[in-house]
């Protein structure tokens, strides 16, 4: 049985990966789970500088999923370097780092210090405000998707993932505005945005007033917008939204995407990146399937 995938000519054992801000940077889980059995660990977002975020309360439950407004906060890319990055190539997973900014040259000058380190690809979180746009999300625009895009890829050495914000009109434009501007793979969907009001305390759940909404809620916007991404680029396409196991994960695949990150599931099952690589193999054992790319956008 061949679990291989090849995301942007790196080679995954498997299609499994953990989303970014749900798994920390790897040692935070590794008391539960055995992170040479991932196929990527994806890391919380890194910032040219540290970032403190957004104040409390910064995360509230909500039906099928929880809304989020961490702020992206993060020690910044020197910490990680001298900490992380070290610490995740114990294992044998390929390393992923979600990238954040909040100008072209914030991303630019976090690639560059990460383009003479071991990390295997770069994942480009462009549903951050654009303070220079007037805080519009560089996702939200296609212009803006493809100029970053572009610009990210003149100072990478490391394959770029840009990751698509789901808050826009048409992912099928965001996803042809990536690869027009040179991306090696694209991934989504990221949160969509979403507000939550305490009627007991009469104010917004979120300090923030509105937060990233995740978890099982989203998985069929999220199929739908993967199935039409991977059907307007020629790009392999990670995955993502409201995955709890095996079968989800396989509805994503069958969607059009190589591989699936695991996310909000984490939070109340620590070992579920695991136990979705094994529900696979036993779905393709039980269908007799020798290869899993060949369920790769099955479904047309």
């Amino acid at each position: 049985m061949n679990m291989k995938v090849n995301i942007a000519g790196v080679e995954l054992d498997n299609p499994v990966m953990t989303a970014s801000g749900t798994f920390g940077s790897g040692e935070e889980y590794s008391d539960f789970v055995d992170l040479n059995k991932i196929g990527a660990v994806v890391t919380k977002g890194v910032s040219n500088v540290p970032w403190s975020g957004n104040p409390t309360p910064r995360i509230a439950e909500t039906y099928g999923g929880m809304l989020n407004a961490i702020g992206l906060q993060n020690p910044g890319v020197d910490l990680f370097i001298e900490r992380d990055i070290p610490y995740l190539k114990k294992f044998n997973c390929k390393v992923v780092v979600n990238v954040c900014g909040k100008t072209s040259a914030d991303y630019c000058e976090v690639v560059e210090r990460l383009s003479d380190e071991a990390v295997d690809l770069l994942e480009i979180n462009i549903s951050c405000p654009n303070v220079k746009e007037g805080g519009i999300a560089f996702g939200q625009s296609a212009k803006s998707v493809e100029d970053i895009t572009k610009e990210i890829k003149k100072h990478s050495k490391q394959p770029v993932i840009m990751k698509l914000s789901p808050n826009v009109t048409d992912i099928s434009e965001m996803a042809r505005a990536a690869e027009s501007g040179g991306a090696d793979a694209i991934s989504l969907i990221n949160t969509l945005t979403g507000m939550k009001i305490d009627i007991h305390k009469k104010t917004f759940a979120l300090a923030n007033r509105t937060g990233g909404l995740s978890g099982p809620a989203i998985k069929p916007v999220a199929v739908r917008m993967v199935y039409e991404a991977a059907n307007a680029v020629k790009l392999p396409v990670i995955g993502m939204g409201g995955i709890v196991n095996a079968e989800d994960a396989i509805e994503f695949i069958l969607a059009g995407a190589s591989a699936v990150s695991v996310g909000t599931a984490n939070f109340m099952n620590p070992t579920a990146t695991v136990d979705v690589i094994e529900g696979i193999k036993e779905y393709m054992s039980k269908y007799n399937l020798d290869n899993i790319n060949d369920l790769v956008g099955m479904v047309k």
